[in-house]
């Protein structure tokens, strides 16, 4: 049964928190970063991606990028834009986006429930960026970020919460993408306790966003129990910072996928070879949104086509093999443009679906790209169904909107 963990949250005073606060490290690459952080030196940006502090040419995984993340955070603390509540508490963390709103409720999670598999992933990690969030804790003695859990919703932890939300938040403000970011401490021990046990009865949580800072702060937890022989599972580093959202409140957005080449083929041959797994229909300049399980669009020389899989190329009893991922891998992407390993191609790139179905087209257009698929969303229900089989998504499978604003409060491990 899931544990939930209250701590002394770090985080930065009412007055500072719009100009802390930032997206996640993995959103935005160095340069897009730096240009974010501008003269803010409160960003939190110069905590999490510290390279910006450092010419372009900088090795990112050099220890000076480790030891200057701690020591801007440091100067943070030692400037009075930070500072530590003084009892363990809960945070209720609200996100507005296009006027629909999700609640969760920040806590701690337990190592040992992401060791016993307690805590569901569906994505493999990369070890270098694995590693490089591994550095950040061990040279800081902190959770930096939360990671992004779900869980299956339970109506009288949906009540607490909103019961919790009709006093006075401590943080509210919308930060410059239009996205409302609002901020409840929770210190009342009895309605700690109660949340805390109703998440006990939680059989399993899941990670939708953050695969990597998830396995890293729990590895380095597993580092600093091995290493210690009074070990006795009560030290913080036994836990790790998360926000835990019911899963009905989340939206997945669609993730896309843009080719470089049609693998020598033209384009009059590809489209015949497509006919063989699908029902291929020209729509023209109209951008063609697919709107349902096992439909695609596809935008080829200037004109969008709607793809529809026949019948035989899905397996909608095999929580893989129903993704429209799949279906894409199987039957276009490896046997018809010889893309067989997604992580590692350099033909092929992924688009989020914040940026629009335009963005396909741009990059096409551009001659950058050859051909752009747009892909229908996957379900909460498909993500909690092959977690709980134990299986894993394709690379590049959801894309979760809005991202967790970095900054809003810390952990501390020791």
């Amino acid at each position: 049964m899931a544990i939930l963990k209250p701590f002394k949250g770090i985080r930065p005073k009412k007055e500072f928190v719009k100009s802390v606060a930032s997206k996640p490290y993995d959103v935005l690459n160095e340069k897009e970063a730096r240009i974010e952080a501008g003269d803010n030196t409160n960003s939190f940006y110069h905590v999490i991606k510290p390279e910006i502090d450092f010419p372009d040419e900088f090795d990112h995984y050099a220890p000076e990028i480790y030891k200057k993340g701690k020591e801007n955070f440091e100067k943070l603390m030692n400037t009075g834009v930070f500072f530590t509540d003084k009892k363990d508490c809960l945070y209720i963390y609200a996100q507005t986006m296009n006027g629909r709103r999700q609640f969760g409720i920040v806590g701690c999670a337990a190592v040992d429930d992401y060791l016993h598999d307690i805590i569901k992933k569906h994505e493999l990690t990369r070890p270098d960026k694995e590693e490089d969030r591994k550095n950040h804790i061990r040279y800081s003695n902190l959770n930096y970020e939360p990671v992004f859990f779900a869980y299956p919703n339970v109506p009288t932890l949906d009540s607490i919460v909103q019961e919790t939300v009709k006093t006075t938040p401590e943080y509210d403000f919308v930060s410059d993408d239009g996205i409302g970011h609002t901020f409840w401490v929770i210190q009342d021990d009895v309605v700690i306790s109660r949340i805390i046990d109703l998440f006990s009865k939680i059989k399993y949580t899941y990670v939708a966003d953050g695969h990597h800072r998830t396995a890293a702060a729990a590895l380095v937890g597993k580092e600093r129990r091995d290493a210690n022989p009074n070990h006795t599972g009560k030290e913080e580093y036994n836990f790790f910072l998360a926000v835990h959202f019911p899963d009905d409140q989340l939206a997945i957005m669609d993730y896309n996928r843009v080719v470089k080449d049609l693998n020598g083929m033209s384009k009059e041959n590809f489209l015949e070879k497509l006919s063989e797994n699908f029902t291929v229909e020209e729509r023209g300049k109209t951008i063609y949104k697919p709107g349902k399980l096992h439909t695609f669009g596809m935008y080829l020389d200037g004109s969008w086509y709607a793809l529809t899989s026949k019948t035989g190329t899905y397996n909608d009893n095999d929580p893989i093999g129903v993704l429209d991922v799949t279906i894409l891998s199987d039957r276009i992407l490896t046997p018809l443009l010889n893309i067989k390993d997604l992580r590692t191609d350099k033909r092929i790139d992924f688009v989020g679906g914040l940026r629009g179905l335009g963005e396909l087209e741009k990059r096409v257009n551009s001659g950058e790209m050859k051909v752009a698929f747009a892909l229908y969303p996957v379900t909460m229900k498909q993500l909690i169904n092959i977690a709980d089989s134990g299986k894993i998504m394709p690379p590049k499978t959801t894309w979760f909107e809005p991202k967790l604003r970095s900054g809003l409060v810390l952990h501390s491990i020791e």
